[in-house]
């Protein structure tokens, strides 16, 4: 026997064997589907008895198999069941003749045959034959069950007849020396008359004849001969029998302690006790651990050994063995085997029983050993597919025991195995399936998501190698898309553990790839069913974190006071909350407070990070967003190797008003398309994703008729959309003229104009800056696309009296005046006087400065469109700076002589800056002055009374 059945449990000794197979062409489908309800007969209750039979069906056995059938019955076949279709009558006579060589194959152990016959109607189906039954179709059978339990109640008679026959008592007759095929020839010249002959011949039998017991349902039957046939083959040494023995007596024991069976199956198995024995008072007893062989009375055995009542044999037993001895028994009989190179296979089989019991048991490590063992059975030449085949078994043995890690390296060297190059036509997809299996028992998942909870489970390099291998067996299978997607995950996954040389290998394979089949986002269903979830390339680049941005200053929107008053809904009852309980999803789902434009460019910022040794190229970079309809504008970018943090504007224009959520953004590198949620990345700091969306508002765009503003205005902590400046004289008059274009796709509906000075400490007289808006208004609503003028008059008016500051001594005659200020950087040019003061005296540090400066922003705001029904706005905020010069001054005072003894004359020569008409006030005279043209210079003469 070559062959090992690895499907094997101890339950199966007490089984029959029954052969189903077709006789001539029989479609595939339609044999398995009468099989399928042939095998559902498997165990049947026997007529005026309490006795079950149980019946193991197999499709495809070797006859080399049968031979040892006197070592353990369950291997013989005792059955066949033949199925056949005949269309005519003319071919009846060749299909009988086909079912009469079948049952020659196994004829030496048949108990009873049957054959199937589909199709064949007519005077020769009318026909009533008990060895077989027609049937007009494979769809029209109803009785096929009905008929195998006939069929099986047959074969139980045989059987029982045989099992009678073996263990009646026969004085005087020699009892046949049973062997196994390779043993005929040592027996060959032995000396038949021996006393060591006999036993052998005596144990063996016994054995025999309890294998026998235990198929026909007579579990204590069996035990008892079981133990005598231990103690008989004992004492002649014959190991091989003594092994079967040991393993029917554990087999045995095993149905009695676990009727649920040790193969996992689902319909548990009944102890079958013989009828009258009475074992249920003893259940206890019988499940006494440490139980020992049976007592036997030398008495109870006749001349040849063999006695027909064992009741007292049944009566001295102990007890079955308890499960420690059934494993112990186990082990002495593989030892037994052992020694036998011919049996192998019943050694291999034994160890897979055994190590099923103690998956039972639940002892793993022992189980192990009996693995462990079976591992380096020697079973001669095997084929490639019987070698798949037993490291297959050994995986799920393995598997059932808790070895994971063990049960997939055996699962992937059975993949290997498929792919040898011993193989003519490899089988890739077989290989690529076992592969796949192996998963589990190294850590190792297909979804991305769960390797992103926590820290990495199991042994990265293993899974490296694993990942390569389905990626290898993927290309070979003729799927490019499976291989993309495996090295995708293999990059995604593993990208901490791959060196820098395996990290350009990895992502050049990747290219290769997918030049031909680009990678994307879609679930891929294999041929089994199972589904490969995508991948998304989250670490390529590594985002920290992502931060939506306001509008530019100009755009933002603004709710009126009025509806925001009524808008406003208060959450909690407190002020203030000194606990803050939330978490990151929270955090992402929290509302944003300023708000999107439908129609404007929004902007998301993230902070990226390229963790490549190379340069890092990413293509069609975009948002992800829900709620509303949004068109994302991808970008592309280059990042240098391992970058540090850098950061990625990413824009799009919202097309519907409503709530907006940022979900993610989505990537292209390496060819491969990558949509990344935020949700699945928990290290991402983000200060929120949703935000309200508007309706559409009109936009502007200001231009002014005078350059912008070098400097932004310093009292000011406003952001302006645009600044002006200019620079006057004092009375001097400016005009600004303001274009307004409608640039947005909205009409302007509403536009006020306001302005506020900032700095209000210089004493103005006047308005600093008007307009007339009558105008503009008139043309409104403003089309998108036209414009409207404004025309601003800027006029200043100051105070540069300066009476807080000392004059410096500007007379002739040396006498010093006060209450006059230098009024301009002229004074500095002036012929310096012997009597002035040195520069460090206290005078000179007084420094006086002529520019004064006014400052001033004037709002427009403005709305219209469905934004303005909302009760939103815009405003443009324009800042004015002015310097401002006086337009005229001083540049000497004199004292003049008196012409009248009561009054004092001072002399003022004065300078004007620029060409105006100017009143110069003098408390004597109240005398008008005009000033002809700029820089033009003239003597003031006043008098001053002393009263």
């Amino acid at each position: 026997m070559s062959v090992p059945d690895y499907m094997q449990c101890a339950e199966d000794h007490q089984t029959v064997l029954v052969v189903v197979q077709p006789v001539g062409i029989v479609p595939e489908d339609q044999f398995f589907r009468i099989y399928k309800r042939i095998a559902s007969v498997a165990q049947v209750s026997i007529r005026d008895s309490q006795r079950n039979l149980y019946i193991r069906y197999r499709h495809h056995y070797l006859p080399e198999n049968n031979e040892w059938g006197d070592f353990q019955t369950h291997r013989k076949v005792v059955g066949l069941i033949s199925v056949t279709t005949c269309g005519s009558a003319k071919e009846w006579p060749q299909t009988l003749d086909r079912f009469h060589s079948q049952k020659e194959v196994f004829g030496a152990t048949l108990y009873d045959s049957r054959l199937l016959v589909f199709g064949l109607q007519g005077e020769i189906a009318e026909q009533q034959r008990t060895d077989v039954a027609f049937y007009s179709s494979y769809e029209d059978c109803p009785n096929v069950e009905k008929r195998v339990e006939d069929f099986v109640e047959s074969i139980f008679i045989v059987l029982e007849s045989k099992r009678l026959d073996r263990a009646t008592d026969k004085s005087g007759d020699k009892i046949p020396l049973l062997c196994v095929p390779f043993e005929k020839k040592d027996f060959v010249g032995l000396d038949t008359d021996s006393r060591h002959y006999k036993k052998r011949c005596q144990g063996r039998m016994r054995k025999h004849v309890g294998d026998l017991c235990l198929q026909a349902g007579m579990l204590q039957d069996a035990l008892v001969h079981y133990h005598m046939a231990v103690e008989l083959l004992r004492s002649v040494n014959d190991f091989l029998w003594l092994g079967a023995a040991l393993e029917g007596l554990c087999s045995a024991s095993v149905i009695f302690h676990y009727p649920g069976g040790t193969a996992g199956k689902a319909s548990g198995r009944k102890p079958s006790l013989a009828q009258g024995q009475g074992q249920a008072a003893d259940a206890g007893k019988r499940h006494r651990p440490g139980a020992q062989e049976v007592l036997i009375d030398p008495g109870a055995l006749t001349a040849n050994g063999i006695s027909a009542d064992t009741s007292s044999e049944i009566g001295r037993a102990k007890n079955c063995l308890g499960p420690e001895d059934i494993i112990e028994k186990y082990k002495e009989a593989i030892s037994y085997y052992g020694k036998y190179k011919n049996a192998g296979v019943i050694e291999l089989e034994a160890c897979v029983k055994a190590v099923r019991v103690l998956a039972i048991q639940k002892r793993a490590m022992e189980a192990s050993e009996f693995l462990q063992n079976a591992v380096y059975i020697n079973l001669g030449q095997l084929s490639e597919e019987e070698k798949i085949q037993r490291y297959s078994i050994l995986s799920e043995l393995y598997h059932l025991i808790g070895f994971h890690r063990k049960s997939a390296f055996f699962k992937r060297v059975a993949a290997m195995q498929c792919v040898a190059p011993t193989i003519p036509e490899p089988g890739w997809r077989a290989c690529y399936k076992l592969l796949l299996e192996t998963l589990p028992g190294y850590s190792l998942s297909l979804d991305p998501k769960d390797f992103s909870k926590g820290s990495h489970r199991g042994w990265a390099a293993v899974q490296m190698r694993l990942l390569h291998e389905l990626v290898y067996a993927s290309r070979r299978m003729g799927n490019p898309g499976l291989s993309v997607r495996h090295l995708s995950f293999l990059l995604q996954t593993m990208l901490d553990f791959l060196s820098d040389q395996e990290k350009k290998e990895v992502t050049q394979s990747l290219e290769n790839y997918t030049s031909k089949c680009p990678g994307g986002m879609e679930v891929l269903t294999l041929p089994d069913g199972l589904k490969l979830p995508p991948v998304a390339f989250t670490k390529l680049p590594i985002i920290r974190s992502v931060k939506l941005l306001d509008l530019p200053v100009s755009l933002r929107p603004h709710k009126q006071k009025g509806l925001l008053e009524n808008n406003m809904s208060t959450k909690s009852p407190f002020i203030y909350s000194p606990i803050i309980m939330h978490t990151r999803g929270e955090e992402r789902n929290k509302k944003i407070e300023f708000q999107w434009v439908q129609g404007e460019v929004c902007e998301v910022q993230l902070m990226v990070y390229n963790p490549m040794p190379f340069e890092l190229r990413v293509e069609h970079m975009g948002l992800l967003t829900s709620g509303v309809e949004f068109e994302a504008l991808p970008a592309a970018l280059s990042l240098p190797a391992e970058s540090g943090l850098y950061p990625v504007t990413l824009v799009g224009v919202p097309r519907t008003a409503g709530n907006i959520t940022v979900n993610g953004y989505h990537t292209s590198v390496f060819g491969v398309t990558s949509d990344c949620l935020l949700e699945g990345l928990p290290s991402v700091l983000t200060s929120g994703c949703v935000v309200e969306v508007i309706p559409s508002l009109p936009r502007l765009q200001l231009s002014t008729s005078l350059p912008r503003s070098a400097h932004p205005l310093q009292p000011s902590k406003e952001e302006l959309s645009s600044s002006v400046s200019v620079q006057l004289f004092n009375g001097e008059t400016q005009h600004l003229t303001i274009t307004l274009e409608n640039i947005g796709s909205e009409d302007l509906e509403t536009l006020e104009v306001a302005s506020k000075t900032c700095n209000t400490k210089e004493k103005l007289f006047g308005e600093f800056l008007s307009w007339d808006l009558d105008e503009a208004v008139s043309q409104l609503p403003l089309k998108p696309g036209q414009s409207v003028t404004l025309t601003v008059n800027i006029k200043v008016r100051l105070d540069f009296s300066g009476g807080e500051n000392l004059l410096q001594d500007l007379n002739d005659d040396g006498i010093s005046v006060t209450g006059l200020p230098i009024s301009s950087p002229l004074r500095q040019v002036l012929k310096p006087r012997a009597e002035t003061k040195p520069l460090g005296s206290e005078s000179s540090k007084t420094d006086y400065n002529h520019v004064k400066t006014l400052e001033a922003v004037m709002t427009f705001k403005y709305s219209g469109g469905a934004g303005k029904v909302e009760g939103y706005y815009r405003d443009l905020t324009l800042g004015v700076h002015v310097d401002i010069e006086p337009s005229v001054f001083f540049t000497r005072v004199s004292t003049l002589p008196a012409t009248r003894t009561a009054s004092v004359r001072r002399g003022l020569d004065c300078k004007a800056l620029k060409a105006f008409h100017r009143a110069v006030d003098s408390n004597a005279s109240h005398s008008r002055v005009k000033f002809a043209a700029a820089g033009s210079l003239l003597r003031i003469s006043c008098s001053i009374s002393s009263h």
